[in-house]
């Protein structure tokens, strides 16, 4: 286990961040390389991908409940030098994260068709989507079991092992995706279902690649069939802190699927290029949550340490770093926004739209990587509430002008992009001012029983 209670916090910050970084920079070529072939398919095909990646959020909500709270009690854990514990922790929410894998991947797969069909713009975009749908969820179903295991790594320090597993299955999903799209040497081209079957089997590998690096024991984290009995104080003790954060990206999701819904009748040009802008601002945000990667166990090991300074040191770190990088890719989309839209698509439609959508939410990049990073240190304390709370005022500020709007006269798509812009700064304000009652309210450990300093740390100290 890697010890972050001493030594220069940003430091740490940066290290835990570079190896965060490769791992997100190959995700992002992931991304623009799926975008790209499937670009190659027509407009319909982008659309259909689009949609269908709302599910991603959704799936992202779950494993978030499930990484968030694991990362923290075990960073907790790890903090207070309490081997044992991060075990049980650990092997109790590897089944909690298979379960809830299993359950989510047979409730998706059974609706898919009418969550398609109720949000395209049109037929042809639907049957895509539903053909995308039909391999990409129980690839999403996967990656429960991979979170629990990378979020007790991530938690004990350990990263390096995770990233070059992480890189070796994007690069394999790289290769994969156009040789199953286009039939490459097969001769049998299997369209947007071929994307979805990529990353299927290269989230197979990867899983069975983190199953074998912990089988060697070099981790300090191993799997104990003695407690893989469900301990529902446990499993609570992990959603109490990871529930609000998984709903965080459930808001988001909800934010998605509503631009989706309002840009329909506009047809299948802006529902492709909002997209494309879309998974070209995700793949821009990698660099921010790297850093909220990095700082919620740095939070969690110094927060279970009883440091205070090294916590708030912790914060002023990361959003310093995350503000900076946000603020050189708000001048990039500034500047190049047309030419990275024509990347993945020449229908000029296609292009205007996406142009429009990343100039002016480029301007809300700075406010959203501070919510990004207010976000994680809320989650290395172990209060995730707070942020859930910004983020449901981020959607309600947004969702109900955006519909308001969208039902009059002389609606145009650009004045959704600017109630967004609004609604993000807002959510940033609040977290911050969030934050700050926090720290006055968690870290006067001096006026604390050390048993007491964190309610969710000692929330699972009965151990089998």
């Amino acid at each position: 286990m890697q010890d972050l209670t001493k030594g220069p916090v940003t430091k740490h910050m940066l290290r835990f961040a570079a190896f965060m970084a490769v791992t997100m920079l190959f995700q992002t070529l992931y991304f623009l390389a799926d975008l790209y072939w499937v670009g190659r398919l027509g407009r319909e095909a982008i659309a259909a991908v689009g949609l269908a990646g709302n599910w991603t959020f959704v799936v992202l909500a779950l494993t978030q409940m499930l990484g968030v709270g694991t990362t923290t009690l075990i960073s907790h854990a790890a903090g207070g030098k309490d081997r044992e514990r991060v075990d049980f922790v650990f092997n109790q929410s590897l089944v909690m994260s298979a379960v809830v894998g299993v359950l989510f991947g047979v409730a998706a797969f059974s609706v898919r068709k009418q969550f398609a069909n109720s949000i395209a713009s049109d037929e042809m975009t639907a049957k895509l989507g539903i053909d995308y749908l039909t391999w990409f969820l129980p690839a999403m179903s996967l990656q429960f079991a991979g979170i629990a295991i990378g979020s007790a790594l991530r938690g004990c320090g350990i990263i390096k092992p995770t990233m070059m597993i992480q890189v070796f299955s994007v690069v394999l999903n790289i290769v994969l995706a156009p040789v199953l799209i286009f039939g490459w040497g097969t001769h049998r081209p299997l369209g947007v279902a071929g994307a979805a079957i990529a990353t299927f089997v290269a989230l197979i590998v990867a899983l069975v690649l983190l199953t074998g690096y912990l089988l060697r024991g070099a981790s300090g984290i191993h799997f104990l069939p003695h407690h893989w009995k469900p301990d529902l104080k446990a499993w609570w003790s992990i959603a109490k802190i990871g529930l609000p954060a998984g709903g965080e990206f459930l808001v988001v999701s909800g934010y998605m699927i509503l631009v989706y819904w309002i840009i329909r009748p506009f047809g299948s040009a802006s529902q492709a290029g909002f997209g494309v802008g879309a998974r070209l601002m995700q793949s821009m945000f990698l660099p921010v949550v790297a850093v909220a990667f990095a700082a919620a166990p740095i939070v969690g090991q110094n927060f279970g340490a009883r440091q205070a300074d090294r916590v708030r040191e912790s914060f002023y770190s990361a959003a310093t770093i995350a503000s900076v990088v946000m603020l050189l890719l708000t001048v990039v989309c500034q500047i190049a926004s047309p030419n990275l839209i024509r990347l993945f698509s020449h229908d000029p439609a296609v292009i205007e739209f996406g142009t429009d959508y990343l100039k002016i939410i480029s301007w809300n990049f700075v406010a959203a990587g501070l919510a990004f990073t207010t976000s994680s240190i809320f989650q290395g304390i172990g209060n995730t509430l707070p942020p859930l709370l910004s983020s449901c005022s981020r959607l309600a500020l947004f969702a109900i002008p955006a519909y308001v709007m969208s039902t009059l006269p002389g609606f145009h798509i650009r004045q959704v992009w600017y109630v967004s812009l609004v609604s993000v700064f807002v959510q940033a304000v609040i977290n911050v001012i969030l934050l700050q009652r926090e720290f006055k309210r968690k870290l006067n450990f001096e006026a604390l029983p050390a048993v007491a300093a964190s309610a969710e740390f000692t929330a699972v100290s009965a151990v089998e």
